[in-house]
């Protein structure tokens, strides 16, 4: 835990490498717009997972390889119901003796010992928990996605790392073996799963088992058409064999039936309510320890608003202790960068996001709750705002007690090819939140109106300007800076207080003198030195000293092409290497997409939704193939402008490129 100073220190080591690593087993090759190393290393090779992404496996390639579906990401929640589980309360948990399992007329027959827990210690106990996101859920298989099979050491670092538990999203769609009516499971399938199981539990890590993306694939109620009938007999048959395989597990392990269902309606509600009772009655038929198993409930889209809505409490027939799991990816505009959305923290962001939690908890009274995805990413969010997000999150769940457990997808926080956590910060914050200890915050813009935002996570000089000192604004919350080191081509020195800095009621100055033994004359652009500062508690800092010019675009301008498809524009980075925003602004002066930004801050009108229309990769930027329809479809030239960060006032760090129609 962030208590831990052997884990503070790691953290502060971490921070002070100042390294994002970048792997090539198991990394792309190939797919769709993508420009980089083909080359796979020796003993692997480059497998087609869809058109978008091939991916280096281990292996020789065979004769012919077959695309899949795509990845999607997660979202949503807020507010109206009350309920009271019907869970045996006892002491907290603990791992338990389990034994080969015997099948007899009434389940799974087990020996050794089971030790029950009630919902509300399980569910206390998983916090903080870790995602084992896109790997035993990826489409098709485990490694068809963006990270290799899962290892043991994975869970190793997710221990070490402060972490209790572990959510293991599990897709079991491309694994059945014979249709309707047995709807029997690759039992290989079934023991790579409880293989994974035991590996987590064995150290020490609480597991949460579920059905994932089975919820868009085969088992959408509320999909057109949908034969309700028979996705209520695989779902009961696919849970029977599910519970029975983990039927001897102790109470360190729990089930949630399904990820996020989809639904919009009071009927899809019901449904859903039907099928948390079929999977209920399959898990209590499987026998073995099941009947006294911990089980999270969920609603339509594990949404908190639709889930407090529709979500009806299980027949007290069933003895399994129970809570209710939400998920929980909001403001969407900040969390996947829409519309330019670049700062969080304000006080109505901060008052929405408690109004969030506080509905759900007045709803659910006497429920225990599990947040069981959470996340804002290190790969699209601004540094010193994802800071404040992590921090006030995690610091509301408690207040509301509410127990997390954050989505990694394997490209969001921790590199498990290289173990190592791609914004160390961010874990040293939420272990310091979970634990109650105060954090020491970056401070950033948060004002809509604003034309210009600044981050307290960088000290930015533009090339060519002149050395002078920067005063950095944080958030002290009542404690006092201890320290600060710098590493420099893997050196590490501490800064002098009085000399190289100075600290000033909630500015830390840094002199004109020692930032220029930073910047030394250089024309470099990105960063040049990390700093990490201590406090006398909560987690370290890290501070980037860096420099920028506006990256320059191979190009200026083209033709609208004929057909769609994503446009890649070659970029040369120069600070940041990555877009902040992108406006897209018709010849007639009126916005391509969503002309209602125009009522959004400076910062946002007319800008678009990173993913969905804008992406870069290490040496483009690339406008999506619907944002050329869109300009097909206006008839007009349109003008793009890359924002970079920082985000300087007038667009002074930015680029332009010009479709002309």
């Amino acid at each position: 835990m962030m208590a831990s100073k052997s884990l503070r220190a790691v953290l502060l080591a971490t921070i002070l490498q100042g390294a994002f690593a970048v792997t090539t087993p198991w990394g792309q090759c190939g797919g769709k717009g993508y420009t980089g190393d083909e080359d796979c290393p020796s003993e692997y090779y480059c497998k087609v997972q869809n058109e978008w992404y091939f991916q280096c496996v281990p292996g020789t390639a065979p004769s012919t390889t077959v695309p899949t579906t795509s990845p999607t990401s997660s979202p949503t929640v807020s507010t109206t119901i009350t309920s009271t589980p019907t869970s045996t309360p006892t002491s907290s948990p603990t791992s338990s003796g389990t034994a080969s399992p015997t099948t007899s007329g009434s389940g799974v027959q087990c020996t050794g010992t089971f030790t029950p827990v009630s919902a509300s210690a399980y569910i206390a106990a998983l916090n903080p928990g870790w995602n084992l996101g896109n790997t035993l859920d990826a489409i098709e298989d485990e490694g068809d996605w963006n990270n290799a099979p899962v290892a043991p050491s994975t869970f190793d670092s997710i221990l070490a790392a402060g972490f209790q538990s572990v959510r293991l999203p599990v897709t079991w769609a491309y694994h059945f073996t014979s249709g309707s009516p047995t709807w029997d499971v690759d039992p290989a399938w079934l023991q790579r799963v409880s293989d994974v199981v035991d590996q987590a539990t064995e150290r020490g890590l609480k597991a949460l088992v579920n059905v994932h993306h089975d919820s868009w694939t085969w088992a959408d109620v509320s999909a057109a058409g949908a034969n309700i009938t028979e996705i209520e007999e695989k779902f009961s048959r696919l849970w029977f064999q599910i519970a029975t395989k983990l039927a001897c597990k102790g109470s360190e392990v729990a089930f949630e039936p399904i990820n996020e269902p989809p639904g919009t309606t009071a009927e899809h509600g019901a449904e859903l309510n039907k099928l948390n009772g079929i999977f209920l009655q399959a898990v209590n038929d499987a026998g073995g320890f099941n009947p006294e198993r911990v089980v999270t409930l969920v609603g339509l889209g594990e949404d908190a608003v639709k889930t407090s809505l529709w979500f009806e409490p299980p027949d007290e027939k069933f003895t399994n202790p129970w809570g209710v799991q939400f998920h929980y990816y909001s403001p969407y505009d900040f969390i996947f960068s829409a519309w330019g959305k670049t700062t969080w923290g304000s006080a109505t962001d901060k008052a929405t996001l408690e109004a969030d939690f506080s509905a759900l908890r007045a709803n659910f009274t006497n429920v225990p709750l599990l947040l069981g995805e959470w996340d804002a990413s290190t790969t699209n969010t601004e540094t010193a705002g994802r800071w404040k997000y992590f921090d006030f999150l995690l610091r509301t769940a408690a207040k509301y007690n509410v127990s997390t457990i954050m989505w990694d997808n394997g490209l969001d926080h921790y590199d498990r090819v290289a173990d190592e956590w791609r914004d160390p910060t961010v874990l040293g914050i939420l272990q310091s939140a979970v634990e109650g200890e105060t954090n020491a915050l970056a401070e950033s813009t948060t004002d809509a109106a604003a034309t210009s935002a600044v981050s307290s996570a960088y000290v930015w000089k533009k090339v060519g300007d002149d050395v002078t000192a920067v005063s950095v604004p944080y958030q002290f919350n009542g404690l006092t800076l201890t320290s600060i080191s710098e590493t420099t081509n893997s050196t590490s020195k501490p800064l002098v207080a009085g000399s190289d800095y100075a600290v000033e009621e909630s500015n830390v100055t840094f002199s004109a003198e020692y930032l220029s033994t930073v910047y030394a004359g250089s024309n470099a652009t990105g960063t040049l030195a990390t700093l990490a500062l201590e406090f006398s508690a909560g987690a370290p800092l890290a501070l980037r000293v860096a420099q920028w010019a506006p990256p320059k675009l191979a190009s200026t301008s083209s033709a609208l092409p004929a057909t769609s498809a994503d446009l890649l524009i070659p970029v040369a980075w120069a600070g940041q290497n990555r877009p902040a925003a992108v406006r897209a602004l018709k010849s007639d002066g009126g916005i391509l997409i969503e002309d209602w930004t125009q009522y959004l801050g400076p910062l946002q009108q007319g800008r678009m939704t990173y993913e969905n229309q804008w992406n870069w990769d290490e040496g483009h930027v690339i406008l999506k193939a619907p944002v050329l329809d869109a300009v097909r479809a206006a008839g007009r030239t349109t003008t793009f402008t890359f924002e970079f960060y920082p985000r300087v006032e007038g667009l002074v760090n930015s680029a332009n490129y010009t479709i002309t129609v």
